[in-house]
């Protein structure tokens, strides 16, 4: 068996690859390791067959929908899984087959409804029902601290106490320990108590993921994240540097137009001298009227850099092919010392 961690921050995804049939499949893959899975896949010999979510994650981005339309290979969550994304769905008991190898499905709700693990023959990959030295948390949408307890004293700690515990995340570095070691050292679960274990979970006042809302919005309908609309607008259009612009501007470039896309109060706060302002949510039904010559070349921007990109890709989409962004944003340009004028209030 190939068997390998792919660390992300305090995320771990995994690479469970059969050597005799170069197949693999990834688990809990995030979105910024996507090429790296593929070039760690291509090293070892195998292809990916699979790309398995463990369950619905709310504090990273899920690489599976990705992964999966890139590959054109199955993508696997539990049947309680929401995402409509997913190909395959399983449940308690079934098996995923990956070349010789065989992974044993064990339904481990509590962190969140769609939570499974996977049983190998010598490990279990226990996701985010339990973490080394501790368990998943219980406060965030479909968790239950009675749910957790059931998955945890009733089905994962009956496993075989030799299996080495793998889980999707370990922020402090523990090293890998067995599900008898964990029963042993593992602060939770020493609450063995249905009712100690409860109150203790329900009491723990852990702070919010920092993504909560759009991780869930995009592994939940395999959406995209901001990131990845900012990353493919990128692509899509090129960059004017602040110098550039700076020269052009004291040039008074007769065949540029300086477009300010931020909303009306940060425009009259300061503004590039002769910016045209047309806010981005606007943007498609004043363009035409107030730029009416499709071959003029446009140069967005905007506070930090990001709305303007995506403006300058909307542009192009709609046929003004010479737009482009500026390389940061009005904070920069203020920031470098470069002439600001300011509008009174209307």
């Amino acid at each position: 068996m190939i068997f390998e961690q792919i660390k992300n921050g305090g995320c771990i995804s995994y690479l469970i690859g059969c050597d005799d049939k170069c197949a693999a499949a990834i688990v809990d893959p995030v979105i910024e390791q996507i090429d790296r899975y593929q070039a760690l896949a291509a090293s070892k010999g195998v292809r990916i067959q699979y790309l398995i979510d463990t369950h619905t994650h709310a504090d990273h981005f899920s690489a599976v929908r990705e992964m999966s339309a890139q590959l054109h290979v199955p993508a696997i969550m539990h049947r309680n899984g929401a995402a409509p994304f997913v190909s395959v769905t399983v449940d308690d008991g079934e098996t995923i087959i990956v070349g010789n190898l065989r992974i044993k499905v064990l339904h481990t709700p509590g962190h969140t409804a769609d939570s499974m693990s996977l049983v190998l023959s010598d490990r279990v990959l226990t996701g985010d029902t339990l973490l080394l030295g501790g368990t998943g948390r219980t406060d965030l949408p479909s968790g239950s601290a009675e749910t957790l307890y059931d998955s945890l004293f009733n089905h994962l700690l009956k496993l075989d106490e030799k299996l080495l515990v793998f889980p999707a995340h370990n922020y402090k570095g523990t090293p890998t320990r067995t599900i008898g070691e964990e029963k042993e050292q593992n602060p939770r679960l020493q609450k063995r108590a249905r009712g100690a274990f409860v109150e203790m979970m329900n009491t723990l006042n852990l702070e919010m993921p920092e993504h909560l809302t759009e991780a869930l919005r995009t592994n939940r309908t395999g959406g995209k994240t901001v990131s990845q609309l900012l990353h493919e607008a990128a692509a899509q259009v090129s960059f004017m540097s602040l110098e550039e612009l700076k020269h052009r501007c004291a040039a008074q470039d007769p065949k540029l137009v300086v477009l300010d896309v931020r909303e009306a109060d940060d425009f009259r706060a300061g503004h590039i001298p002769g910016a045209k302002h047309i806010p981005r949510g606007l943007l498609e039904l004043r363009v035409d009227k107030e730029l009416p010559d499709p071959t003029v070349r446009i140069l967005c921007y905007c506070n930090f850099g990001k709305i303007s990109t995506l403006a300058a890709a909307t542009l192009r989409g709609m046929g003004y092919l010479r737009a482009v962004a500026l390389d940061g944003g009005m904070q920069n340009w203020a920031e470098a010392g470069y002439p600001v004028e300011k509008q009174a209030p209307t």
